[in-house]
Order: structure tokens, then sequence, then C-alpha cells
């Protein structure tokens, strides 16, 4: 958000220039992380922390600055205009509270008689730098309002309220509500609105009805300021798909102390610029009291945090300035009962008050010291497993990256068949459950890099996915592992190509999907190779999300351990993916059952090996996986490796089946192999490729 040091400076007079003013800010935690324009003109761009509503303003950052400098802040202007006689009478206007727990407090002050025009140019110039666009001098003075001071308020046409009253209630189901965004919405009985005798005439603490807006018409105004209940706001906002800067503030918590204020503020200044008269007092409905409890501080447990050079005095300053108030308890006077101002909700427990302590005092004035521990540092279980893994991504080319631990409900049901956990206050629809696995926030990751011209991306994930088990939550651990096409083809030289059908510079990228995928998937086996198992396999068996043909499911010893492959062609469209992406995801707990494979020592052997090729013709249904499992089935002592060569598809090849050149490499550790025994296992080893219908070539 943007706010003006000119209008900061209006209410505490600073020692320094704005480039200090904004270190100083930045460093006790009231962020500045731009700063545009120049003299009166100068504009801070903040970056506001969502636990602090009250900073979100001028009037909130100046009393952070009178607080740093020590210096007196000057009060916010009160309501001087008297109504008149003649129109005090009878100026009461009704307002019912339906939803006392809701809206614990409506305020509300009438003005007649002025006149809709243009702002005044101090009003529009200010509300300009702030990239907020002038309307009216009513509605910019609601505006204007809730940039000096954090309150949202709301000004209707008085002539347009039906009944000459407003009712707090839920919207019945069904009833029809046209915002001021000019969109008809649909309201459910969870809305709060405001309404008046017969409608709804605003959407509580989000936007107000179109209906009901002040237009050049607009003689009569009646200002509304209100305390609403977050969570009721945040999740009309949501349901509706609306985010203004008034909800912005109440789903964090407005001040309920201000509520007159703002609306005296904001009558002032409407009368200032349009006339009119105030009629009658301010109307304010107060249901419920709302008091945060004292939180008791204690002088010992301050020194204990923070330190013992921290003198008392500096103490008070601190908290006083910000607006809390302290009163002894005891006679040793070491604790305080200190009572928290209307506008600081964030503060609850003694060590926030610590914390307000310490960040106003400044970090960097605390002495470096190192906290005690007595102890020893342990590894955790797979601390060593999951470091080999992160040593061979990384070797491999992989940057390890981190995504956030939530999703949409979509992705969880596009991506996974586990039970969510679902977030009580989420940030938004799209992260509104835990993920129940990797790949959204992997692919999301992908998007950006490839969004911002990065093509050769290869980034890996470690972390735990949420999910409900027979009602329980569980937390597994996870690898994602992912590469854009273009990084993966760029590992591969033509000379490596397996299948040499494709070495003619005329084949289309398209056409090397099947080598990039074999290429994706050698990383895959180099990452599992470091665990310990007899039987690495392969199968189909892989989610629809992944490319049915250059997708598979990796087996150890017949347990999946983990799923790759290339993402499908809709699933790359629908996340704007602007290039294949492969994909793998690893499931951590079966690998570290297993744990890491044992390194043993071999000689090399005395004994020569002997290579025999076999040329065969095979349908393209019989893949390698199921030649290696009918030749491991032989049972050859002496086999050391039984592995493809090149793979040929045309010329003389009919459609539908390829040529495929296999080699296997013979060893004894006994003696050299003869002619004689390496011609029996080869014989054996050609009967069990005619078996599965391979053809060999001459």
């Amino acid at each position: 958000m943007k706010l003006s040091t000119r209008w900061i400076r209006d209410f505490v007079d600073l020692p320094v220039d704005d480039r200090r003013l904004a270190e100083e800010l930045t460093a006790v935690g009231i962020a500045v992380e731009g700063i545009s324009g120049s003299g009166a003109d100068t504009v801070f761009e903040m970056e506001i922390g969502t636990n602090r509503p009250d900073a979100m303003n001028h009037y909130g950052v100046a009393r952070e600055a009178a607080a740093i400098y020590d210096v007196p802040l000057k009060p916010l202007s009160a309501f001087s205009h008297q109504p008149s006689t003649k129109s005090a009478s009878g100026a009461a206007f009704p307002i019912s509270v339906e939803e006392p727990q809701l809206c614990p407090r409506f305020s509300a002050r009438v003005i007649r008689g002025t006149r809709i025009k243009p702002s005044l140019e101090k009003i529009a110039h200010r509300l300009q730098l702030l990239d907020q666009r002038p309307i009216s001098n009513a509605v910019d003075a609601t505006n204007y309002v809730l940039w000096q001071m954090g309150k949202p308020t709301h000004v209707f046409d008085l002539d347009l309220l039906q009944g000459g009253r407003l009712v707090i209630r839920h919207a019945k189901k069904g009833e029809k509500l046209k915002t001021l965004d000019g969109v008809e919405r649909t309201l459910s009985s969870e809305d709060l609105v405001v309404a008046d005798a017969k409608r709804p005439v605003g959407l509580a603490g989000v936007m107000g009805g179109w209906d009901t807006m002040i237009t050049d018409k607009t003689k009569n105004i009646l200002i509304e300021s209100a305390w609403w209940d977050p969570l009721t706001v945040r999740k009309t906002a949501r349901r509706h798909g609306i985010h203004t800067d008034a909800s912005h503030r109440f789903e964090r918590g407005a001040d309920f102390e201000s509520t007159i204020l703002s609306c005296d503020l904001v009558a002032e200044l409407i009368l200032a610029s349009g006339g009119g008269e105030p009629a009658g007092d301010v109307v304010d409905v107060v249901s419920e009291k709302l008091d945060q409890a004292p939180v008791i501080l204690r002088l010992a447990e301050v020194h204990r945090i923070l330190g013992g050079n921290l003198k008392t005095v500096e103490i008070f300053r601190i908290l006083k300035k910000l607006g809390f108030g302290l009163i002894p308890e005891g006679q040793a006077g070491v604790e305080f009962e200190v009572h928290i101002p209307s506008w600081r909700l964030d503060v609850e427990r003694e060590i926030d008050l610590i914390e307000e302590i310490a960040r106003l005092h400044g970090y960097d004035k605390f002495e470096n010291t190192l906290p005690t521990y007595a102890g020893a540092v342990l590894d955790l279980p797979n601390a060593h497993a999951d470091t080999t893994l992160r040593q061979r991504a990384l070797a491999l080319g992989y940057n390890e990256a981190v995504s956030l631990s939530f999703i949409s409900h979509e992705d969880a049901e596009k991506f996974s068949a586990a039970s969510v956990l679902e977030i009580e206050n989420p940030l938004s629809a799209e992260a509104s459950v835990m993920r129940t696995t990797m790949v959204p926030g992997m692919l999301d990751m992908l998007a950006r890099n490839l969004n911002r011209d990065v093509e050769d991306v290869r980034l890996f994930e470690m972390g735990r996915v949420y999910e409900m088990q027979n009602g329980e939550r569980a937390e597994p651990e996870r690898l994602c592992l992912a590469a854009t096409a273009s990084a993966v083809k760029a590992s591969i030289s033509l000379s490596s190509l397996l299948d040499v059908s494709r070495k003619d510079s005329k084949s289309s990228p398209s056409e090397l999907g099947a080598e990039e995928f074999r290429a994706f998937k050698g990383d895959v086996e180099n990452l599992l190779a470091a665990f310990a198992h007899d039987q690495l396999t392969f199968d189909r068996e892989t989610p629809e999300y992944f490319h049915h043909g250059r997708s598979a499911r990796a087996l150890m010893d017949g347990i999946p351990v983990a799923q790759f492959g290339q993402i499908t062609e809709a699933i790359k469209n629908s996340r704007k993916l602007r290039q294949g992406v492969y994909l793998a995801e690893f499931d951590l707990e079966q690998l570290h059952v297993r744990g890491l494979r044992k390194i043993v020592y071999k000689p090399l052997a005395k004994y020569p090996t002997v290579e025999r090729d076999f040329s065969f013709i095979f349908p393209d249904e019989v893949g390698f996986g199921t030649m290696q499992r009918a030749v491991r089935a032989l049972r050859i002592p002496e086999m050391r490796e039984f592995q493809p060569v090149e793979i040929f598809r045309g010329g003389s090849v009919e459609p539908g089946k390829y040529s495929i050149l296999l080699r296997a490499r013979l060893q004894s550790d006994e003696g050299t192999l003869r002619d004689e025994q390496v011609s029996v296992w080869s014989q054996k080893i050609v009967d069990a490729l005619r078996k599965l219908g391979g053809v060999q070539r001459a």
C-alpha cells in the first residue's frame, strides 16, 4: 500500500528526513519497500503485516514514528459542528441490530441539505497520490478517513433508504443486492447485510449497494461506521469473490472505539466542502461491549527474554507511546497490569508486549549473546538418507525449491485421491486445504520460471503432505522432482539416442518425446539406486495427469516407491505451462523403510567378459521390462547385465512393430567362459524372447 509522508507528518513533528524515517520504520517492522515522488508528494510503498491493521493508515504509522523518536502525537480533530435547533428535532435515525454478536457496535450520523460536488483540491490530490480515484466530496470523505485513521465508513443517500430505518440482519436466501461495482448478487442466509425496511442496501463490511449510493441529486446523507465480526466479513467476501479496502481491514480487526470518531471526521469533510447541517447527534448502538482483557507484564520476564540492560523507564516510555496503559500490581513494583488499546487486537499475551518493547527499543541495541544450551545435536532418523537424495539430485543439475503447503480443493481432487485437511482460516480459495501432493506446487514453480523466460528448469522439493487416514491426520514425507522438456532434451545427444530412427535431423520435437522420457527415467533410477533392493521394475499404473505412453510407476521388490512421467497436454494448458514438463513423486516413507544400499567392495574380475547381441522384432505392446523379466527367469548365474542398445522403427519394419538390439554381458568368477557355454546360454535367451512373440533378425 502507499502512504504519503506529508500526511504522516501532519500528526507528528519528526526530526529526520523521509529516507531516515523509512529506515527506522522498517527496523521496527513497519516495512517501507520503496520511495517514490519528492517533496510534498513523496510516497512510501509499504508492506504492513496482516496482524497490524492499526498501521495500515497514516495515523497508525505516525503513532509508530512518535514512539520511535519520542515526540508527541497530535490528536485527530474532533467533530466541531453543532446541529442547528431546526434540524435537531426528530433527527434520530432508527437502527435495529438483530445480530449483536456479529455487529456489536453501529454508529451513524445524518447530514441534511448538503451538495454533492468535487472534493477540495487537498483531499483529491492526497487520494490520487495513493492511486485512489476521486469521485465526489461525500465518497472521497469516506476514502480519506479510511486512509487517515484506518476505519472504513460508508455513506447512503438518506432519501433512498425505504421505511426510514436500518436493520442489521442475515440476508434471506435468494435475496438480490446490486453492489457498487454494478454486479447483482444473489445472497445466501450466511451473508450479513445492512438493510432498510424492505431490502438489503449493503454487504456488511464489504461493499455498499447501488440503489442507495451517492449521486449528484443527493441532498441528505446517512454516514455509518460499524464494527463487524472479522470471520463473517471474510467468509462473505470470499463467497462473492470481492476484496475491498474495507473488507481487507475488517477481516483483520478494526478499532471498536473508532466508530463515532470516524463518523465525525467524514461529516466534517462533507460539511466543509458541500455545506449543510448535521441533523441531531450521532446515533450509537452498542449491543455488546468489546473490551480486551488486560495483560500482566512482569519486569523479570522482560529482562529474562530481552536482557538486563533494558531500563524500566524505557519500557514504560515505549508502551505508553504506543497507547498502552500501565497500572502497578502489588507493592514491589515489578508487575504491571497493562490495558490494551482498542486498535491493537493483535496483543493478547505477555510475550506480545515484550515483542513490542523489543522492536521499538531496537534489536540492534541488544547484546550479541548465545542462549545457554545443555545437550547434544542429534540427527533425525532419516537425515542421512535424505541428505543422500539431496546430494544426488543436486549432482544431476536439479535445484532445491520450497512451495506453499496449501493447495486448492480442485487441485487436491485432480492430483490425489487422499482425504483432505481443511484450513479453518484459508488465505484464499486457491489455498484452502493442506497439500495432499506436491505436484500442484511444483507445477506452479515451473510456470513461474517459464513465465520469466527461464526455459531450462530442473527443480526438486522434499517435504510432507497432509491427509486423513482412518480418521487420523497423517503427514507422510515425499520428494518431488521436475524438469522442463527443454532441460531434459539438452542432456540428450543424438549419438546417445536409444531409438536410432530418431537420429534424423528432420525429426520433430514431439517425436523425441520418448527419448526425453527415457532420459528423465534415468534421473529417477539414479535416485532410487541409492536404496537397498533386489529388483527394480516398472509398470504403467500411473494417474491420469500423466501422459499414457510416457509415464511409469517404479516398484522395488514389488512395492510402489515412485511414479513419474510427462504431464498431459490438458494439464499443461490449464496450468499455462509454455512447454512440456516431466515430473516424479517419490514415497520417502517406503524408501526410508528400506534404508540406503550398503556399498560392498568387490575386487576387479580376473576373467574377461563376453558380450552377445540379439536383434529382434517385437510388437509395440511388448516392452523391454517384459523381456528383462523373461531373461532373468532363466537364472543364468554368469549374467551380469542385460540392456537395450538400439531401437528402430520404420524402413522394412512393419507399422505397429519395432526392431530392438539387446546386449547380454556374461562373466564368470571362476574362469574364462568357453564358446560352448556362451552358446547354450545365448540359445536360452533367444528361446525366451521368441516365446514373447519376438522374431529374431538375421
